[in-house]
């Protein structure tokens, strides 16, 4: 069984930290509405993530879904090159609002 956590880091800004896998994903996937419901605007901090497959990136992918659906604006701060290079590869890099820290 994988590990990860996210955590509050106040203002709006959370850390991403441990392994992204098909274990781990989906107790993630709603983390960050109960996380940021009161944020206008949330930073993700990637910088703490071990390794990732490609459900870290979905993972992404559905945060960024879920935050324009409730009107915030998302960013992801400091992607793991790992998790860049499957982003690069599938196209979504255009599309996740990617931003060094």
């Amino acid at each position: 069984m994988s590990e990860a956590q996210i955590n509050s880091l106040g203002e709006g800004r959370m850390q991403l930290s441990g392994v992204l896998d098909l274990d781990s994903v989906p107790e993630l996937l709603s983390a960050i509405e109960a996380l940021t419901y009161d944020a206008p605007a949330v930073a993700v901090d990637l910088r703490g993530v071990e390794r990732s497959d490609s459900a870290g990136v979905a993972l992404l992918v559905a945060w960024m879904r879920s935050a324009r659906q409730a009107q915030r604006d998302i960013r992801f701060l400091n992607m793991p090159s790992q998790m860049l290079n499957i982003a690069r590869v599938s196209g979504l890099d255009a599309i996740l609002p990617l931003a060094r820290d």
